[in-house]
């Protein structure tokens, strides 16, 4: 995806000027598991093969996320049954209420009148919400003193109750659990026994495996979609999160950079309606917001298609486009997933988990973190400090000859740009300091400095090498981009005479760079100069 930086600190391009460029893989290429971060074991796998992480995200605060678990109708309807049952309600050998309580809890939690007949699918509804209150041990079974079951309030209701944070959402993530595990049941196939006990009892087991093998299925499919829905609303911008359900199911089946066939089509079409009733449970319990497919588009003539994926959605208005179904992660959904992903040791970050040491903390976590939006990272370290002070470290902070010296200065003119007017004074304070004048210089141009001194040949060979080597960190050995970047490099009319002077500079990347310029420049006689000088800038060292 765009937005995302794939960063590794044991990739080859990441490991220094003996690194060699390769090609990097996309999402389609990679199994799910590698996709968020679930790598092997296995000290023969390929550096290529290593997985792209889980996009780093911005959670509410717990006390917010907790106020919008309690929100929950079902969590809300959970929490005062289990209170109603004080102080024991009797129960049957499951658990569940008696026949007596059963109409009483339907009224209770307002779904039936006070007075008069309660419907079917009301007592179905209260005991649906006895049982999750069950599941979660809002409600306990003992036996008094004549040996009769009865259910009451546990010790875990109260700090549920009075909001505490930690106590509300380890009940919704349980909750989301079980909501979960129930969304993937699927019905097992209505068959035919076969005549004879023997028979009988050989189909029930085949169609135990099918119904097993399903239900595994719908599992994956779910799981699949609700990681795909975290990263596209991580790189949503503010407003946007919300994906029409074909964009979710081609997402999942179309390989990245494809369009997609008449077969892919058929196949989106069978992951939405899979999703469809999934998604609705999970919305249930407040993970989504979803607007599910439009009951009346299956009543279509036989032989046409009710529903045609992301592909056919493109030429619909955006009233007719959410007929098919949109879908949204809430911000409880995120940190739901996100807890779900951790729980299958997969690495997860948060927005601002780099900002809270000193500016080298900071720009070196960036350097060598495997997944990280450098902008949000940088904004949180600055969002508390004084801009003058933070630019002076920053700037301090990126000096160095080791191996993310030359990213950390890239990071340090990001952040002055983040900073803008108030980090003049730190830049020119830096104008005649050979590792970080060329870079403020240019900075300062950019801004629209008209007193900035011209530097030295020396100085400014040096930055070129610098901003190239900072680049081909950054590009993790994305080649498309590489050739992009080194296309753009100052060459003169005479590369001879360029890379003669570019050689010599004494830079632990300079070699690194010409290697890449002579793999990956377009231009023949440049890349045979660019080759030409490297030998040379290895053999000097």
């Amino acid at each position: 995806m765009a937005a995302r930086r794939r960063k590794n600190p044991d990739h080859s391009s990441a490991t220094g000027p003996d690194a060699q460029p390769g090609e990097s893989l996309l999402p389609a290429d990679f199994e799910l598991a590698d996709l968020y971060g679930a790598h092997g074991s296995d000290e023969e796998e390929d550096l290529d093969d290593l997985a792209v992480l889980v996009p780093p995200v911005r959670l509410l605060p717990e006390a917010e996320l907790a106020a919008a678990a309690l929100a929950v109708p079902l969590i809300a309807h959970a929490v005062k049954l289990a209170r109603w049952s004080a102080p024991t309600r009797p129960v049957d050998e499951l658990g569940d209420l008696l026949d007596a309580d059963r109409e009483a809890a339907a009224r209770f939690l307002g779904l039936a009148p006070a007075e008069g007949e309660v419907s079917e699918e009301a007592v179905l509804e209260a005991m649906r919400v006895w049982s999750l209150a069950s599941d979660l041990e809002l409600v306990l079974v003992a036996h008094d003193e004549a040996g009769r079951r009865s259910a009451g309030p546990s010790q875990e209701l109260a700090p549920v109750e009075q909001g505490d944070p930690e106590s509300v959402l380890e009940l919704w993530l349980a909750a989301a659990d079980v909501i979960a595990e129930l969304a993937v049941e699927i019905e097992p196939l209505d068959a035919e026994p076969d005549a004879g006990e023997e028979a009988d009892d050989e189909r029930a087991e085949e169609l135990l495996a099918q119904y097993e093998e399903v239900q595994e299925q719908a599992a994956e499919l779910l799981d699949e979609a609700l990681q795909v829905l975290y990263e596209a609303t991580a790189f949503a911008e503010p407003g946007q999160e919300t994906v029409p359900l074909g964009v979710l199911a081609a997402l999942l089946v179309v390989p990245e950079g494809e369009e997609p066939d008449e077969e892919m089509l058929g196949d989106i079409t069978d992951v939405m309606v899979a999703l469809d009733p999934m998604l609705a449970d999970l919305a249930e319990i407040g993970l989504l917001e979803y607007q599910p497919i439009d009951p009346e588009l299956f009543d279509e003539e036989e032989g046409e298609e009710p529903v045609q994926g992301a592909a056919a959605e493109r030429t619909l208005d955006e009233a007719e486009a959410a007929r098919f179904g949109l879908v949204k992660l809430t911000p409880l959904g995120q940190y739901g997933v996100r807890q779900w992903l951790l729980d299958e040791g997969y690495e997860a970050p948060l927005i601002g988990e780099l900002a809270t040491g000193d500016a080298a903390a900071l720009l070196q976590g960036i350097a060598e973190a495997g997944n990280v939006l450098p902008e949000q990272e940088i904004r949180v370290w600055l969002a508390d400090r004084e801009p003058l002070t933070a630019a002076r470290e920053l700037l301090t902070a990126a000096r160095g000859d080791d191996r993310t010296a030359p990213l950390r200065r890239m990071l340090a003119q990001l952040a002055l740009g983040e900073l803008g007017e108030a980090a003049e004074p730190a830049a020119r304070e830096v104008l005649a300091d050979p590792e970080l004048g060329g870079g403020v210089r240019a900075w300062l141009v950019s801004r629209g400095a008209q007193d900035v001194p011209v530097p030295e040949r020396s100085m400014v060979l040096w930055t070129t090498v610098d901003t190239f080597a900072a680049q081909l960190l950054d590009s993790e050995g994305d080649a498309e981009l590489l050739r992009e970047l080194i296309s753009g490099m100052p060459v003169t009319d005479n590369p001879a005479s360029f890379f003669g002077e570019l050689w010599r500079v004494d830079h632990p990347y300079t070699a690194r760079v010409l290697e890449a310029v002579g793999e990956l420049h377009l231009d023949r006689q440049v890349a045979k100069e660019a080759r030409k000088a490297a030998f040379k800038a290895r053999s000097r060292q």
